[in-house]
């Protein structure tokens, strides 16, 4: 079960954390998170570089380290990078102790002031330590929904499609799982915003 838009009650519950990005102008933000993938990514990055988009990767240490190479090249066409913990951690499952190794893990692999929890799962208590930490939380306005097995490659675009706007934040994942909806789903969406004049922009940091 899960929401594909994000609704207002549950941003008013965590007003301190980052569910979209204000702003006036046609653009929204793409984010792709538990990356680097050795497929994946790549065809991320050669989609993204058609339409001259820009996006946020929020990474796992651990692949981080396993593909390096595909890591620059995230850094090298200046899209932005994110922590992911370092094994995918779920803040609801693990101690706060184990949880805050797991970023800092992550961190020694990952330069950046951007952290987006695994599965978005974080106690109240993580979240005054994490911003002491000097990161900012990001969450999300839209879930493209393509790690969810029962969603067709179409209905997944249309998520995106249906619920995206200026400022929206809108995660897709590079990953294993996510293939075959967000290989579908990716293109059809920036070419559907990018006729409707909008833009793709990384998070700032």
């Amino acid at each position: 079960m899960y929401l594909v838009k994000t609704p207002w009650w549950l941003r008013a519950l965590y007003p301190t954390l980052i569910w979209q990005i204000p702003t006036k102008e046609k653009v929204i933000y793409l984010s792709f998170d538990d990356g680097p993938h050795e497929t994946a990514t790549n065809y991320v990055l050669d989609t993204l570089a058609k339409f001259n988009a820009k996006a946020s990767f929020f990474c796992i240490g651990k692949n981080v380290q396993k593909y390096p190479a595909i890591y620059q090249r995230i850094i090298n066409e200046e899209h932005a990078v994110g922590n992911h913990t370092q094994h995918h951690a779920n803040g609801w499952k693990v101690s706060d102790e184990i949880y805050f190794e797991e970023i800092e893990q992550a961190a020694a692999s990952i330069k950046t002031n951007l952290f987006r929890p695994p599965y978005g799962r974080i106690k109240r208590a993580q979240i005054d330590t994490i911003t002491n930490m000097s990161f900012q939380i990001i969450m999300w306005s839209v879930l493209s929904g393509d790690f969810d097995l029962n969603l067709s490659p179409e209905a997944c675009s249309n998520n995106v499609k249906n619920h995206a706007k200026s400022g929206s934040i809108v995660v897709f994942h590079d990953s294993t799982k996510a293939w075959e909806r967000m290989s579908y789903a990716l293109p059809m969406v920036l070419a559907h915003f990018s006729n409707l004049g909008y833009r793709f922009e990384a998070i700032p940091a």
